[in-house]
């Protein structure tokens, strides 16, 4: 990969990285005379410019690629189903919920009764 073809960010971070190396004495890549070293002062963070611009540099950059859209609306649409039949579950068992009450409420017919008629003040019970 041409050393054009990063951006500003990934060429600083590559320049820092190989600067970093230089100064912790690994060797380099690339010929300098003795008179250019002395030129631009011994300084690393030169040596790995002049490396990256010489396209020597054995260093790549991975950049993670969006999904598809066809996976993204697939993906999407396996979500819904999903939700769909959690909702549903949740919908038969509200309504066993609700037949083992009507089924509660016919075994008990008294008490049902009784639970109305306080619930609306009435005394079916005819004591005075």
């Amino acid at each position: 990969m041409n050393h054009k073809d990063f951006s500003d960010y990934e060429q600083a971070r590559i320049l820092g990285a190989r600067a970093l190396q230089i100064a912790m004495n690994a060797p380099l890549l690339i010929k300098i005379n003795k008179e250019d070293l002395e030129k631009i002062h011994y300084d690393s963070l030169k040596i790995a410019e002049v490396e990256l611009n010489s396209d020597i540099l054995p260093i790549s950059i991975k950049r993670p690629f969006p999904e598809k859209k066809e996976e993204e609306l697939k993906r999407r649409k396996e979500q819904k189903v999903d939700d769909k039949k959690i909702e549903e579950k949740e919908a038969e068992e509200e309504e066993e919920i609700a037949k083992e009450g009507e089924i509660m409420a016919l075994a008990n017919p008294e008490d049902e009764q009784e639970e109305m008629a306080e619930e609306s003040g009435i005394d079916e019970g005819g004591e005075d």
